[in-house]
């Protein structure tokens, strides 16, 4: 089974307010995406999972609108997060004194049934929040490793309350244009490959208890290569480091996990992606990136088609 992610970030914001989304009511346009999705057949295939993973504001329209088609019409579309505290609310223990967190219980209780962990967004926010503290994290590389390694076990407690709660999740990995140096590209590997094992290793700490129960697909985000103007990663260097993860978590593990592209999957790379066999489905955030930028349902089925069909032809 292909699995493809799509991160609708914060689009609940209108455009008049600067975002994404071409309506006032966020609810009208998350149930019209859903809709439009189940309209266009994707919702039923036995070999295609989609998992939105939306802002906390969205999930109720989104899993109401959802509910109400049939059950082969919907069997492959489910609802997620984008990420969840920490720590969680417990039966005799912390009722949820969580003040602006979102903890796994609350996104279970919505019916989330998947939740991303460590996006690449949420992980520079917390290396920011320790650039504050310390003003020098920048300039020093001791402190640089040790705040990185301090993100991944805060990253590995977001896994197991999710785990534990009974979510299955996303967890994104990915090196920066620092980590992965400026050298040769055999030592630009051996730098990505050091970042991948560290992100792994901690943010992986723990989880077998809750295998094969529970699912965990890696999402490969090439920090380097992504936003405007920047220069996509090729294949090869897609089948490298996803072999390298697959690799990983096996010898982490013992079992082998999918590894989905989460740089950006579009109609450009839709075709070469799914060329690449260790590569096992795509993390989608905009589908279109000029004019009216954002996420369509149409575009989405085109790339899910160019995908699909490019995976056939392996």
């Amino acid at each position: 089974m292909k699995q493809l992610f799509v991160n609708l970030k914060r689009f609940e914001v209108s455009r008049s307010q600067g975002g994404l989304c071409p309506y006032e009511n966020p609810k009208h346009w998350i149930e019209e995406i859903i809709g439009e999705t189940v309209a266009f057949g994707l919702g039923s295939s036995d070999e295609l999972q989609i998992v939105y993973l939306v802002p906390e504001a969205l999930i109720i329209p989104a899993q109401e609108k959802l509910a109400e088609y049939d059950e082969s019409l919907r069997k492959g579309i489910q609802i997620g997060c984008q990420s969840v505290f920490r720590q969680n609310i417990v039966q005799g223990g912390n009722f949820g004194a969580f003040t602006s967190n979102f903890p796994a219980a609350s996104a279970y209780q919505l019916g989330c049934r998947w939740s991303m962990i460590a996006h690449s967004e949420e992980r520079r926010d917390k290396q920011e929040i320790m650039a504050a503290f310390e003003p020098d994290l920048a300039k020093n590389e001791n402190l640089k490793k040790r705040a990185a390694s301090a993100v991944d076990s805060l990253v590995n407690l977001e896994a197991l309350a999710a785990l534990e709660q009974g979510l299955n999740i996303l967890l994104c990995v990915g090196e920066t244009a620092e980590e992965r140096g400026s050298g040769t590209p055999e030592e630009q590997q051996q730098c990505t490959a050091e970042t991948l094992a560290g992100q792994l290793k901690r943010g992986l700490y723990q989880v077998q208890g809750y295998l094969p129960k529970q699912q965990i697909v890696i999402g490969y985000e090439p920090i380097w290569a992504i936003g405007p103007g920047k220069t996509p990663p090729g294949a090869e260097y897609i089948s490298f480091v996803s072999s390298f993860i697959k690799a990983e978590v096996k010898k982490l593990l013992g079992i082998n996990i999918p590894v989905v592209y989460g740089g950006g999957l579009n109609e450009n790379n839709a075709s070469m992606i799914a060329g690449v066999s260790t590569i096992d489905g795509g993390l989608v955030a905009l589908t279109r990136f000029t004019g009216q930028i954002g996420f369509y349902a149409e575009d989405f089925k085109n790339i899910i088609g160019k995908y699909l069909e490019s995976d056939g032809n392996k």
